[in-house]
């Protein structure tokens, strides 16, 4: 049976990990089609997708538009070409000859097809020999619902999990997932613009399941603090407030930042009340633009897509 899977990949700089990344593509077992959104590669990237990976749709973008917007202009041309399933791909990341196969299996014989938001493959870090250490935290964070961790060891796997999270880096997202939920939201730059997606899909009655017997290659930085928020904002606050599972989720945001900024005063923290006191005003002056997006993404349809 032939299914449209159409991956898509978001690139930047990505010399040091393209030759395997899209090499990967040529082996699957499962046929696919890719675009490449670059976001102003200047390491030659674009150039050596263009050269030795012809049959890769390459979108140049003359400025780095970020993760999700990025992704979303891929999306929008997947889903124009007819695509059935996307699988959004970092470009520090690589397949294994059956990792589709193993993740479309599972989702063939899944007794409640609508109810499948992502699909993920167990990310397996640069070495091979070790899980990413993001997906050891998140199946320990769900250890209670799931107990993968007792299966694991038992050698008793079943063939999905449902995690509250995984990371972007290996997405299979059904068309339903994309008609339903729709895009990334164009509020998040880069980080924070997965975690906001998984909420919106479980508002949306659908999950995240992780699939063991599918397994892929996630080259990322092994340890969990890995973001630079001197370089990128820390938007936790931001996502809760823009989470739709979440009530008066607005005033519960300022109100725990008001109680935290009291608390350091009291330990006389006085830099850490400062960049609270930043966050508070920011989130204050955005009130009615998190208002609107919130009515966006509690909207059943293809939000933030033009399709």
């Amino acid at each position: 049976m032939m299914q449209k899977v159409h991956i898509i990949i978001v690139t930047y700089n990505a010399m040091k990990w393209v030759e395997q990344c899209f090499g990967s593509l040529r082996i699957s077992s499962v046929q696919v089609n890719c675009t490449v959104v670059d976001n102003g590669s200047s390491d030659g990237t674009q150039e050596y997708i263009s050269k030795k990976f012809p049959e890769v749709e390459l979108i140049r973008s003359e400025k780095n538009l970020g993760f999700g917007k990025a992704n979303n202009i891929g999306i929008e041309k997947a889903y124009a070409s007819g695509a059935e399933f996307f699988y959004l791909m970092n470009q520090d990341a690589w397949l294994y000859e059956d990792s589709l196969e193993n993740l479309l299996a599972v989702y063939h014989s899944h007794p409640n097809k609508h109810e499948i938001g992502i699909l993920s493959p167990m990310h397996i870090d640069g070495s091979e020999r070790k899980l990413d250490i993001f997906l050891d935290k998140y199946i320990a964070t769900n250890y209670e619902h799931t107990r993968l961790i007792s299966d694991l060891y038992f050698q008793d796997l079943k063939p999905y999990y449902e995690l509250k999270f995984i990371n972007a880096a290996h997405w299979l997202l059904p068309k339903s997932t994309i008609e339903t939920v729709g895009g990334f939201n164009p509020y998040f730059f880069h980080y924070g613009e997965d975690a906001e997606y998984a909420n919106r899909v479980t508002y949306h009655g659908k999950k995240t399941l992780l699939v063991p017997g599918s397994k892929v290659v996630h080259d990322g930085k092994q340890f969990l603090n890995k973001v630079d928020y001197s370089v990128y904002e820390d938007l936790g606050v931001e996502i809760n407030i823009m989470n739709p599972n979440l009530d008066n989720s607005f005033q519960q945001e300022k109100k725990a930042l008001q109680q935290s900024m009291v608390k350091s005063m009291v330990l006389r923290k006085f830099d850490d009340y400062k960049k609270l006191l930043r966050k508070y005003r920011k989130i204050s002056k955005e009130e009615d633009r998190f208002k609107v997006i919130r009515d966006q993404v509690s909207q059943k349809k293809p939000t933030f897509l033009n399709i």
